[in-house]
């Protein structure tokens, strides 16, 4: 093995990541920006817990990850090796020098069965440790780690499970956050940039590094055969050891959204005039200030930013889990697990699953495939009144009385339908003026203009979905029989606020 310089912690050459990145290792903090990925590791989080020496030593390691593996590998590895240090530390170990055999072994059996997977992760950065020649790894501590039968970050285990807080959504919760982003947006609460960003990770479920990378040249409207248009977005690859922008995967939108979005990246493309040389060139989701960003990604923001921004729109939704009783749980992860699983519902293999969620193999998809479908076999009245009110699906109001509600006395507002109840008696009525292509009454309950009339035939309503979707089950199959699961708990819903103010008005006056 060829001798690597001795480097002094005076010394240490300022450094080039695999991805092109600059720093200067000498300072207490390592912050490195590549494109649309930014980490910042703080050795003030362990200074005090190792000796001088060691801390050198920890650092050259580092530099090798940073020269020759991704930046967010090379975060991890500092991250595992402080949970390490910290754990040493608190069990009474003092200005750390060396790690050794007992050290492992302590750490590891102190680790609960969920974080198990630690030091199987971080044995490889210890043996690479070991490797380069550097102090600050015993012998006897590499010897333990190759005789250590270690775990490995259990994968799939949301999916499989279909974990409430980690795992793909329900199609309740999915239609339930769709509904209130429609509904935000429609009142003007949330941005059009955040609209618009929250649909593309609902549509495609792509990484956040995916979308920080995109500029408004991507969105793309060739026109067909017949004339009419079709809305592309030609998404980046992610994970890929070559530099960013490098290969692109052509994803159809929906045409509601697909225009929304073409129109919205030629407003800012126009913004970008004057400000950089190619405005084609502009970041579909831009920052309002130009940072470090290397040349070519100006204006672009990170994928954390990015990630974070999803998890704030979607939190101040405030939307149910009819699972959980809360607010869902909102990251950008369950939407790549939601369109695997509902990939796999549908039918479709490893490879289909791979190529949507851009993986470059089948590796990492198979647990999709054999994950159980997370659909309610069946929905009964009694099931449906029971998560009536934790799934909160209705969104309108229930008047008591017709005169009290919006356009009550406009009898073209009135809801109705002959299927249902052959007298067409209303369910209740519409408050907004205006055109809906809405099929009505199914899709009035989860409207926020929908006004139930406490006498409306609610309860025939509930039949008549129960029963469709009975015969859905048995000529289709479970995927397009549950399409309107949640509009059977809104319905529900409604039976439920009808009867309590059925049984107030009961209640004679003392």
């Amino acid at each position: 093995m060829s001798m690597l310089p001795i480097i002094t912690s005076a010394q240490l050459p300022i450094t080039r990541t695999r991805g092109g990145a600059i720093f200067d290792p000498n300072q207490e903090r390592w912050s490195i920006r590549e494109g649309h990925l930014a980490v910042s590791v703080n050795f003030a989080r362990v200074t005090c817990l190792v000796a001088p020496s060691f801390l050198i030593d920890f650092k050259k390691v580092l530099l090798w990850y940073a020269e020759n593996k991704s930046i967010k590998h090379f975060e991890n590895m500092f991250n595992r090796a402080e949970h390490l240090l910290r754990h040493l530390a608190e069990s009474g170990r003092e200005n750390i020098f060396q790690l050794t055999g007992a050290d492992i072994l302590n750490y590891q059996s102190a680790q609960p069965e969920s974080k198990k997977w630690y030091l199987g992760s971080l044995a490889g950065f210890l043996k690479k440790w070991d490797a380069l020649g550097y102090n600050g790894v015993a012998a006897d501590a590499i010897k333990v780690l190759k005789e250590l039968r270690l775990k490995g970050n259990r994968k799939g285990a949301a999916v499989l499970t279909q974990d409430p807080f980690d795992g793909p959504f329900t199609n309740i919760e999915l239609e339930a956050l769709q509904s209130a982003l429609n509904d935000a947006y429609s009142a003007r609460t949330i941005a059009e940039d955040e609209y618009l960003l929250a649909w593309l990770f609902m549509l495609l479920g792509q990484r956040p590094g995916q979308y920080a990378l995109l500029k408004v040249c991507d969105v793309l409207v060739p026109t067909i055969k017949d004339g009419s248009h079709v809305y592309i977005l030609r998404v980046p690859r992610g994970k890929q050891r070559e530099a960013p922008r490098q290969g692109f995967k052509e994803r159809l939108i929906t045409p509601q959204i697909g225009r929304l979005l073409y129109d919205y990246a030629q407003r800012v493309e126009a913004s970008f005039k004057g400000l950089i040389d190619d405005p084609t060139l502009a970041p579909l989701f831009p920052m309002a200030a130009n940072g470090n960003q290397p040349i070519g990604m100006e204006y672009h923001r990170t994928s954390n930013s990015l990630s974070n921004q999803l998890t704030r729109i979607l939190k101040g939704l405030e939307v149910f889990s009819e699972r959980t009783g809360d607010f869902i749980h909102v990251t950008p992860t369950r939407f790549r697990r939601t369109i695997g699983t509902r990939a796999a519902q549908e039918g479709h293999g490893e490879l289909i699953i791979a190529e949507l969620l851009d993986h470059s193999d089948t590796q990492n998809v198979g647990v999709y495939v054999q994950s159980t479908p997370e659909i309610v076999e069946r929905i009964d009245k009694a099931l449906a009144m029971v998560l009536a009110p934790i799934a909160q699906a209705f969104a309108g109001v229930v008047v008591s009385d017709k005169t009290d509600a919006k356009r009550g006395d406009d009898p073209s507002s009135r809801i109705f339908d002959p299927r249902i109840e052959k007298n067409c008696q209303p369910m209740g009525n519409c408050g907004k003026h205006g055109f809906c292509g809405f099929s009505a009454p199914i899709a009035c309950y989860t409207c926020v203009s929908f006004q139930a009339w406490s006498d409306g035939p609610h309860e025939a309503v509930l039949s008549f979905l129960l029963a469709e979707r009975e015969r859905k089950i048995k000529t289709t199959d479970m995927r397009i029989a549950s399409v309107n699961d949640r509009t059977i708990l809104a319905v529900a819903e409604v039976i439920r606020q009808c009867s309590l103010i059925n049984k107030e008005a009961e209640v004679p006056n003392v």
